[in-house]
Protein backbone atom coordinates (compact mmCIF):
# COMPACT_ATOMS: atom_id res chain seq x y z
CA UNK A 1 0.00 0.00 0.00
CA UNK A 2 1.36 3.56 -0.39
CA UNK A 3 1.77 5.83 1.90
CA UNK A 4 -1.48 7.63 2.57
CA UNK A 5 -1.98 10.86 5.15
CA UNK A 6 -5.39 12.81 5.68
CA UNK A 7 -6.30 16.34 6.97
CA UNK A 8 -8.81 17.46 8.52
CA UNK A 9 -8.92 21.02 7.79
CA UNK A 10 -11.54 23.74 9.93
CA UNK A 11 -12.00 27.20 8.54
CA UNK A 12 -14.41 30.06 9.50
CA UNK A 13 -17.28 29.48 7.58
CA UNK A 14 -20.31 27.81 7.69
CA UNK A 15 -22.86 29.68 6.24
CA UNK A 16 -21.73 31.32 2.94
CA UNK A 17 -22.39 28.48 0.14
CA UNK A 18 -20.15 30.31 -2.09
CA UNK A 19 -17.25 30.21 0.52
CA UNK A 20 -17.81 26.85 1.22
CA UNK A 21 -17.76 25.64 -2.69
CA UNK A 22 -14.59 27.67 -3.11
CA UNK A 23 -12.94 25.64 -0.03
CA UNK A 24 -13.73 22.55 -1.31
CA UNK A 25 -12.91 23.12 -4.87
CA UNK A 26 -9.68 23.95 -3.55
CA UNK A 27 -9.10 20.85 -1.48
CA UNK A 28 -9.82 18.63 -4.39
CA UNK A 29 -7.93 20.18 -6.58
CA UNK A 30 -4.40 18.58 -6.56
CA UNK A 31 -3.99 14.61 -8.26
CA UNK A 32 -3.46 12.33 -5.64
CA UNK A 33 -5.58 13.88 -3.34
CA UNK A 34 -9.39 13.76 -2.61
CA UNK A 35 -11.74 15.37 -0.83
CA UNK A 36 -13.19 12.44 1.24
CA UNK A 37 -15.88 14.76 3.43
CA UNK A 38 -17.19 18.29 4.22
CA UNK A 39 -19.10 19.06 7.13
CA UNK A 40 -20.30 22.75 7.99
CA UNK A 41 -22.65 23.88 10.91
CA UNK A 42 -24.24 27.61 10.59
CA UNK A 43 -24.05 27.79 14.60
CA UNK A 44 -20.42 27.25 14.81
CA UNK A 45 -19.80 28.70 11.46
CA UNK A 46 -17.71 26.68 10.83
CA UNK A 47 -16.51 23.76 8.08
CA UNK A 48 -14.12 21.06 8.09
CA UNK A 49 -12.57 19.28 5.01
CA UNK A 50 -11.43 15.90 5.26
CA UNK A 51 -8.13 15.10 2.50
CA UNK A 52 -6.45 11.98 2.44
CA UNK A 53 -3.92 11.49 -0.62
CA UNK A 54 -0.25 10.45 -0.58
CA UNK A 55 1.45 13.20 1.74
CA UNK A 56 3.03 15.94 -0.82
CA UNK A 57 -0.69 16.31 -2.85
CA UNK A 58 -2.57 16.30 0.94
CA UNK A 59 -0.01 19.12 1.84
CA UNK A 60 -1.10 21.11 -1.79
CA UNK A 61 -4.33 20.00 -1.29
CA UNK A 62 -4.61 21.68 2.34
CA UNK A 63 -2.07 24.59 1.51
CA UNK A 64 -4.33 25.81 -1.59
CA UNK A 65 -7.75 25.47 0.79
CA UNK A 66 -5.69 28.14 3.12
CA UNK A 67 -5.18 30.41 0.49
CA UNK A 68 -8.70 30.68 -0.46
CA UNK A 69 -9.73 31.24 3.08
CA UNK A 70 -7.51 33.70 3.48
CA UNK A 71 -8.92 35.14 -0.21
CA UNK A 72 -12.20 34.61 1.33
CA UNK A 73 -13.00 34.61 4.65
CA UNK A 74 -13.00 38.25 6.75
CA UNK A 75 -12.25 36.98 10.42
CA UNK A 76 -13.31 40.08 12.23
CA UNK A 77 -16.75 40.00 10.26
CA UNK A 78 -17.19 36.07 11.96
CA UNK A 79 -19.93 35.18 13.92
CA UNK A 80 -19.52 31.85 15.61
CA UNK A 81 -19.59 29.78 18.49
CA UNK A 82 -17.17 27.61 18.32
CA UNK A 83 -13.98 29.20 19.01
CA UNK A 84 -10.89 30.20 16.54
CA UNK A 85 -7.80 32.46 16.00
CA UNK A 86 -8.02 32.41 11.77
CA UNK A 87 -9.97 32.36 8.90
CA UNK A 88 -8.22 29.17 8.30
CA UNK A 89 -8.44 28.36 11.93
CA UNK A 90 -6.65 24.63 12.50
CA UNK A 91 -4.73 22.20 9.83
CA UNK A 92 -3.43 19.38 11.09
CA UNK A 93 -1.66 16.03 9.66
CA UNK A 94 -2.65 12.47 10.34
CA UNK A 95 -0.70 9.39 9.44
CA UNK A 96 -2.57 6.61 7.98
CA UNK A 97 -0.61 3.98 6.57
CA UNK A 98 2.98 3.80 5.55
CA UNK A 99 3.15 7.03 6.71
CA UNK A 100 4.65 8.29 10.17
CA UNK A 101 3.62 11.35 12.66
CA UNK A 102 7.41 12.55 12.16
CA UNK A 103 6.72 12.71 8.42
CA UNK A 104 3.36 14.27 9.37
CA UNK A 105 4.76 16.68 11.80
CA UNK A 106 7.36 17.44 8.56
CA UNK A 107 4.50 18.56 6.46
CA UNK A 108 3.00 20.66 9.01
CA UNK A 109 6.31 22.84 9.50
CA UNK A 110 6.90 22.99 5.66
CA UNK A 111 2.89 24.20 5.02
CA UNK A 112 3.09 26.48 8.36
CA UNK A 113 6.35 28.36 6.66
CA UNK A 114 4.46 28.46 3.41
CA UNK A 115 1.55 29.86 4.95
CA UNK A 116 4.32 32.95 5.68
CA UNK A 117 6.20 32.93 2.75
CA UNK A 118 3.55 33.14 0.15
CA UNK A 119 0.38 33.70 2.24
CA UNK A 120 1.89 36.15 4.62
CA UNK A 121 -0.30 34.77 7.40
CA UNK A 122 1.17 33.72 10.60
CA UNK A 123 1.46 30.15 11.61
CA UNK A 124 1.41 28.17 14.90
CA UNK A 125 2.81 24.85 15.38
CA UNK A 126 1.07 22.15 17.27
CA UNK A 127 0.96 18.61 18.94
CA UNK A 128 3.28 16.33 17.38
CA UNK A 129 4.37 19.16 15.35
CA UNK A 130 5.15 21.53 18.31
CA UNK A 131 8.55 23.24 18.90
CA UNK A 132 7.78 23.68 22.52
CA UNK A 133 5.72 21.32 24.78
CA UNK A 134 3.92 23.99 26.69
CA UNK A 135 2.61 25.25 23.28
CA UNK A 136 1.52 22.22 21.87
CA UNK A 137 -2.18 21.77 23.34
CA UNK A 138 -4.79 23.72 20.40
CA UNK A 139 -6.89 25.24 24.28
CA UNK A 140 -3.63 26.98 24.93
CA UNK A 141 -2.41 28.27 21.55
CA UNK A 142 -6.35 29.46 21.34
CA UNK A 143 -6.66 30.62 25.12
CA UNK A 144 -7.16 34.30 25.69
CA UNK A 145 -4.50 34.68 27.89
CA UNK A 146 -1.72 33.24 25.69
CA UNK A 147 0.71 36.21 24.47
CA UNK A 148 3.37 33.80 22.90
CA UNK A 149 4.78 34.68 18.86
CA UNK A 150 3.56 32.55 15.70
CA UNK A 151 5.91 29.78 14.96
CA UNK A 152 6.42 31.72 11.46
CA UNK A 153 5.57 35.14 10.75
CA UNK A 154 4.16 37.73 13.61
CA UNK A 155 1.65 39.46 15.09
CA UNK A 156 -2.24 38.89 12.71
CA UNK A 157 -3.43 38.87 9.20
CA UNK A 158 -5.75 41.76 9.00
CA UNK A 159 -8.44 39.76 7.79
CA UNK A 160 -6.96 36.03 8.13
CA UNK A 161 -6.07 35.96 11.57
CA UNK A 162 -4.01 33.25 12.19
CA UNK A 163 -3.41 29.75 11.26
CA UNK A 164 -2.45 26.69 13.89
CA UNK A 165 -0.57 23.92 11.76
CA UNK A 166 0.15 20.43 13.08
CA UNK A 167 0.26 16.92 13.41
CA UNK A 168 -2.02 14.22 15.63
CA UNK A 169 -3.73 11.11 15.67
CA UNK A 170 -6.93 10.24 14.10
CA UNK A 171 -9.80 11.64 16.39
CA UNK A 172 -13.52 11.38 16.62
CA UNK A 173 -15.04 15.35 16.95
CA UNK A 174 -18.88 15.06 17.47
CA UNK A 175 -21.43 16.88 18.97
CA UNK A 176 -23.92 15.08 21.21
CA UNK A 177 -27.00 17.80 21.40
CA UNK A 178 -29.11 18.65 24.75
CA UNK A 179 -32.96 19.11 24.79
CA UNK A 180 -32.35 21.97 26.15
CA UNK A 181 -31.58 25.95 25.80
CA UNK A 182 -29.63 26.08 29.04
CA UNK A 183 -25.98 26.70 28.17
CA UNK A 184 -24.66 26.70 31.62
CA UNK A 185 -25.85 22.82 32.25
CA UNK A 186 -23.92 22.36 28.56
CA UNK A 187 -20.75 24.15 30.17
CA UNK A 188 -21.29 22.06 33.49
CA UNK A 189 -21.79 18.48 31.59
CA UNK A 190 -18.51 19.47 29.34
CA UNK A 191 -16.49 20.48 32.03
CA UNK A 192 -17.51 17.23 34.39
CA UNK A 193 -16.76 14.62 31.22
CA UNK A 194 -13.17 16.61 30.03
CA UNK A 195 -10.28 15.12 31.46
CA UNK A 196 -9.04 19.29 32.08
CA UNK A 197 -12.16 18.91 34.60
CA UNK A 198 -11.24 15.39 35.72
CA UNK A 199 -13.09 13.83 33.39
CA UNK A 200 -12.73 11.08 31.31
CA UNK A 201 -8.96 10.66 29.49
CA UNK A 202 -8.47 11.76 26.43
CA UNK A 203 -11.44 13.49 26.14
CA UNK A 204 -11.74 17.51 25.43
CA UNK A 205 -15.39 19.27 25.32
CA UNK A 206 -17.26 22.36 25.27
CA UNK A 207 -20.92 23.90 25.76
CA UNK A 208 -21.83 25.69 23.06
CA UNK A 209 -25.01 26.81 22.19
CA UNK A 210 -27.78 26.43 19.03
CA UNK A 211 -29.48 29.37 18.44
CA UNK A 212 -30.63 27.75 15.02
CA UNK A 213 -31.90 24.89 16.66
CA UNK A 214 -33.17 26.00 20.22
CA UNK A 215 -30.65 23.57 21.81
CA UNK A 216 -27.17 23.42 23.14
CA UNK A 217 -24.50 21.04 22.55
CA UNK A 218 -21.76 19.41 24.39
CA UNK A 219 -19.28 19.66 21.25
CA UNK A 220 -16.29 16.43 21.86
CA UNK A 221 -12.89 15.80 20.72
CA UNK A 222 -12.15 12.58 21.72
CA UNK A 223 -8.29 12.57 20.82
CA UNK A 224 -7.70 8.54 21.77
CA UNK A 225 -10.90 6.26 21.17
CA UNK A 226 -9.08 3.25 22.24
CA UNK A 227 -8.16 5.01 25.70
CA UNK A 228 -11.65 6.16 25.88
CA UNK A 229 -14.37 4.20 23.68
CA UNK A 230 -17.13 6.48 22.20
CA UNK A 231 -19.80 4.94 23.85
CA UNK A 232 -17.93 5.52 27.22
CA UNK A 233 -17.79 9.21 26.62
CA UNK A 234 -21.72 9.04 25.49
CA UNK A 235 -23.06 7.13 28.41
CA UNK A 236 -21.14 9.97 30.97
CA UNK A 237 -22.98 12.57 29.20
CA UNK A 238 -25.97 11.31 29.54
CA UNK A 239 -25.64 10.10 33.11
CA UNK A 240 -24.75 13.90 33.47
CA UNK A 241 -27.63 15.73 31.73
CA UNK A 242 -30.04 13.07 33.76
CA UNK A 243 -28.74 14.06 37.06
CA UNK A 244 -29.71 17.70 35.65
CA UNK A 245 -33.16 17.02 33.63
CA UNK A 246 -32.11 17.29 30.46
CA UNK A 247 -32.67 14.41 28.03
CA UNK A 248 -30.25 13.65 24.83
CA UNK A 249 -31.65 15.31 21.65
CA UNK A 250 -29.20 13.21 19.22
CA UNK A 251 -25.60 12.94 18.20
CA UNK A 252 -23.71 14.10 15.33
CA UNK A 253 -20.25 13.20 13.95
CA UNK A 254 -18.35 15.55 12.55
CA UNK A 255 -16.12 14.65 9.60
CA UNK A 256 -15.23 10.81 9.59
CA UNK A 257 -15.22 8.17 12.17
CA UNK A 258 -12.22 5.41 12.00
CA UNK A 259 -14.16 2.02 11.80
CA UNK A 260 -12.69 0.70 14.79
CA UNK A 261 -14.29 3.07 17.06
CA UNK A 262 -17.50 2.71 15.45
CA UNK A 263 -17.28 -1.17 15.24
CA UNK A 264 -16.52 -1.07 19.42
CA UNK A 265 -19.94 0.92 19.75
CA UNK A 266 -21.82 -1.46 18.03
CA UNK A 267 -24.97 -2.23 19.96
CA UNK A 268 -25.07 1.01 21.56
CA UNK A 269 -27.23 3.50 21.10
CA UNK A 270 -25.42 6.54 20.56
CA UNK A 271 -28.93 8.65 19.35
CA UNK A 272 -26.86 9.44 16.16
CA UNK A 273 -29.35 11.47 13.89
CA UNK A 274 -28.36 9.98 10.45
CA UNK A 275 -29.52 6.62 12.42
CA UNK A 276 -27.78 3.66 10.45
CA UNK A 277 -26.54 6.23 7.73
CA UNK A 278 -23.50 6.57 10.14
CA UNK A 279 -21.54 3.87 8.69
CA UNK A 280 -21.61 5.74 5.21
CA UNK A 281 -18.88 8.07 7.55
CA UNK A 282 -16.39 5.55 8.25
CA UNK A 283 -12.61 7.00 7.20
CA UNK A 284 -12.05 3.37 5.91
CA UNK A 285 -14.99 2.89 3.60
CA UNK A 286 -14.29 6.46 1.98
CA UNK A 287 -10.61 5.85 0.96
CA UNK A 288 -12.09 2.34 -0.16
CA UNK A 289 -14.74 4.20 -2.50
CA UNK A 290 -11.76 6.38 -3.98
CA UNK A 291 -9.47 3.67 -4.29
CA UNK A 292 -11.84 1.76 -6.67
CA UNK A 293 -12.90 4.74 -8.87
Amino acid sequence: MPSLIECVANFSEGRDIETIEALADAADSVDGAALLDRTSDVDHNRTVLTIAGNPAAVAEAAFRAVGMAVARIILPAHEGVHPRIGAADVVPFVPLANSSMEECARIATDVAARCWDELRLPAFLYEAAARNASRARLEVLRSTKFRGAPDFGDGRHATAGAVIVGARKVLVAWNINLDSQDLQVAREIARAVRESGGGLQCVKALGLELRSRRQVQVSINLTDFEVTPIQVVFERVREEARRRSVAIAGSELIGLIPHRALEAARGFDLRWLVGERIWDFVLEGRIRRLETK
